[in-house]
């Protein structure tokens, strides 16, 4: 995979374009938010998280669904189970991930970060190869961005404490962040 800092799109990804995105503000990207997400939850390989993300969600093949219907989301990358990835939004643009926020003092942090989503749940381990696929996409990101310290990486549960709980107690940050440092 390679990074073109220049559109913001990454080269070896699979390209599935969300409409649930706009023109990101003047701001440095600066964060890096680390997600899980599964549809229906705790079921793998559906391709319903891509469904969801272009509005395209068929509301009545699952109860969940209708609950979701009318969210409008997105988020720049989902790494599947088998590592594959995904891109929706280029990351120049704001994908619409992170909601009501905050980071270190700074609110709507949609506005100045890049959000991965891994196929997963809170309660189950992330796959090794999810590990190895993020691991190379956040060393792309930070390259591209260097304001994307290692300590600039986060959980959706860290900037909306009480509302999230992703990327979940399975996430294995010391793992990841020691991946980085290799």
């Amino acid at each position: 995979m390679q990074m073109d800092p220049a559109t913001g799109w990454c080269h070896g990804a699979h390209l599935c374009p969300s409409p649930n995105f706009n023109a990101r503000p003047e701001a440095e990207i600066s964060l890096l938010v680390i997600h899980n997400i599964s549809l229906p939850p705790a079921q793998f390989k559906t391709g319903k998280v891509q469904a969801f993300f272009q509005n395209r969600l068929d509301v009545t093949e699952h109860p969940y669904f209708e609950g979701i219907a009318e969210l409008r989301v997105s988020a720049h990358f989902l790494i599947e189970r088998d590592g594959e990835l995904t891109q929706f939004v280029s990351c120049l643009d704001r994908a619409w991930h992170a909601g009501v926020s905050m980071f270190e003092g700074r609110e709507t942090c949609n506005d100045f970060s890049i959000g991965i989503e891994l196929e997963g749940t809170d309660d189950q381990p992330f796959t090794d190869a999810q590990y190895e696929t993020l691991t190379a996409l956040t060393r792309q990101l930070q390259q591209a961005w260097p304001a994307i310290t290692t300590q600039r990486i986060t959980g959706h549960s860290d900037i909306a404490p009480g509302r999230k709980t992703d990327p979940g107690p399975c996430f294995d940050w010391a793992r990841f962040r020691s991946a980085l440092q290799d």
